[in-house]
């Protein structure tokens, strides 16, 4: 087995059926070109800018600066820190990308971006999830933040707007990195997210979640205040946000457990940014937020939590019994009457599923359930007729999705399967067919030249000719402008 598949089949299937074989020939030697310009570009200006890891780091994760990188070199070198390389197609579900970090496992999205969104793209791609995020990891410390990060993001409770705004997000990223698309259509992918980010009733854990990851792993800075690193792979992996972040336009703030009340806007470049002291201080807000969450909080306020979601969630009773299910009732009574609980019952419409350490005692079931808290006299006015009844002394904990997720998937999976990638797949086409084979030809050529290690400059000058007949063509005359340079004649 190569080193991915030996990666892939370590999967439990539930997130196997996210995974695609990463096609290195249906790269295009124009995609060959926009990564060497994007790293050639980014090494030089983040030599002095980013983490100190950074440089050291895309050697030690098997990413080189001349053509995109093959997920087995990745993952021969990955192997070494205890982590692992997927390729995916575009966003994932954020519970499928959590609970891949948690597993140690980065997911890489496939595709690269347009030679027309060079400086920045809002699609996940190859420069961003391998160039950006994979070498930092090499440092133990910050490789086990991100770790963590999946884990509470994995916890975390989700809304049900929350699924609008991700489906929205998503085909903003494709509509924008469609060369077919027309102005009209990025205009109704924009209302469209603006609309799903307007109905959202209240801002849940999830969004939270998203938040810290975004404006630390994704966006943020580190060191001095005053003179800030760059460590986010979102910085890492954007020319213009490289470029911009370290200006005095955007404003550096220290980071604080008010991040995950700020919003961002994942289409453009960010007009502030939080800069943490040092990896330690990471895990400080990381461990601030965490202990706000139902999963650690558990009773009346993670009822609440899961109530106000409408979502799948799992609640976990004293003696570690874990009960799937989406609440939708809470019965309380007037004052505490177990520890952290006015709540009597809660009701949960099923299926139901029944766990105990995350593994499921039996296939879910179609009945709903109540789960009964504190003094069993206080239970017979909420006990049901029928369905599954629950007693319980405490909630220790409420958490995001299944406790289950492979046997909830091995039950339900057909029914809740991810739009499998059409849109990503129409753009990919899109974007092979507007490169011409003769242009294709030019930087195919153009490549041998500079691997040859002495460019002919006949060649060179017919290259030249050609590519004046496509004045579009800006990333080949850059190509051909550095091999004209002195240094290789």
């Amino acid at each position: 087995m190569t080193p991915t598949e030996r990666a892939i089949a370590k999967l439990p299937g539930h997130l196997r059926r996210f995974v695609v074989a990463q096609d290195y020939d249906a790269y295009t030697p124009r995609d060959q070109a926009v990564w060497r310009h994007i790293l050639r570009r980014l090494t030089g200006h983040l030599k002095d800018r980013a983490h100190p890891v950074y440089l050291e780091g895309l050697a030690a994760t098997g990413i080189g600066l001349d053509r995109i990188p093959s997920l087995d070199e990745m993952n021969e070198k990955l192997e070494a820190i205890g982590w692992c390389a997927v390729a995916v197609r575009g966003f994932l579900p954020p519970a499928v990308f959590t609970e891949l970090q948690t597993m140690k496992v980065l997911a890489i999205a496939e595709d690269i971006r347009d030679h027309s969104h060079i400086a920045y793209t809002p699609a996940p791609d190859i420069v961003h999830e391998s160039a950006g995020h994979a070498p930092i990891l090499a440092n133990a410390r910050y490789a086990e933040y991100v770790r963590r990060c999946g884990q509470v993001g994995f916890k975390a409770i989700a809304s049900l707007e929350d699924q609008e705004v991700f489906e929205a997000i998503r085909n903003l990223s494709v509509v924008k990195e469609d060369p077919t698309a027309t102005v009209g259509d990025v205009k109704h992918a924009e209302e469209r997210l603006a609309s799903a980010g307007a109905a959202k009733r209240h801002t849940s854990e999830n969004t939270r979640a998203s938040r810290l990851y975004w404006w630390t792993a994704e966006y943020g800075l580190i060191g001095d205040l005053a003179a800030p690193k760059i460590y986010g792979a979102g910085i890492l992996s954007s020319i213009g946000e490289a470029e911009h972040c370290l200006t005095d336009a955007v404003k550096k703030l220290p980071l604080s457990l008010a991040c995950v009340d700020t919003e961002y806007d994942i289409t453009t470049m960010q007009p502030q940014l939080f800069v943490a002291r040092d990896v330690d201080h990471l895990f400080e807000v990381l461990d601030q937020f965490e202990a706000t969450l139902a999963w650690k909080r558990g009773g009346d306020f993670g009822l609440q939590q899961a109530l106000e979601s409408r979502t799948l969630n799992h609640l976990v009773l004293s003696d570690g019994t874990e009960i799937t299910g989406i609440v939708t009732k809470l019965d309380t009574l007037d004052g505490e009457h177990a520890p952290g609980l006015r709540t009597v019952a809660a009701h949960l419409k099923g299926p139901i599923q029944v766990s105990k350490n995350g593994e499921a005692l039996s296939a879910p079931v179609a009945d709903d359930a109540v789960v009964l808290f504190g003094d069993p006299s206080s239970h017979a006015a909420h006990c049901p007729a029928s369905g599954l009844v629950f007693t319980s002394l405490a909630l220790p904990s409420v958490a995001g999705g299944p406790a289950d997720p492979e046997a909830w998937d091995q039950a339900f999976g057909e029914l809740n399967t991810f739009a499998a990638g059409d849109a990503e797949a129409r753009a990919r086409a899109a974007k092979a067919q507007a490169l011409a084979p003769d242009m294709a030809a030019l930087y195919t050529e153009l490549r041998g030249q500079r691997e040859s290690g002495r460019p002919d400059p006949a060649v060179l000058a017919r290259i030249s000719e050609a590519a004046a007949r496509h004045p579009d063509e800006w990333l080949l005359k850059a190509e051909l402008d550095e091999l004209r340079m002195p240094a290789h004649a």
